[in-house]
């Protein structure tokens, strides 16, 4: 969190996971001058008020995808019983991808 030490910066350019490309994707399209749904600040804040516990336990894009998904609950622009069932959706698919990959 801000102002708190945190080691050494790892300034190496690293391969980003598809889903960690997709959240940047997002936060993108959120925040360009056509749509602005989101700013920066609010995403910072948005982090910001995920607390201590959240913010240590979740990774960078984790720390992203969990305020967009606040704020865009916040502003109304989707609903928390609809994010749930798109979430239990996209798991359920992954869980039956999984399955048919052990049963091949």
């Amino acid at each position: 969190m801000g102002g708190l030490p945190a080691g050494a910066v790892d300034r190496h350019e690293h391969d980003h996971a598809p889903w960690e490309k997709r959240v940047d994707a997002i936060m993108r399209l959120l925040s360009d001058p056509k749509r602005r749904i989101l700013k920066v600040d609010e995403l910072r804040r948005g982090i910001e008020e995920l607390g201590p516990g959240v913010y240590d336990a979740l990774g960078y894009y984790e720390r992203w995808i969990a305020s967009i998904a606040n704020i865009l609950i916040e502003k109304g622009v989707i609903e928390i019983d609809e994010l749930g069932r798109r979430m239990a959706a996209i798991e359920a698919r992954h869980e039956a991808a999984r399955a048919k990959g052990k049963g091949a």
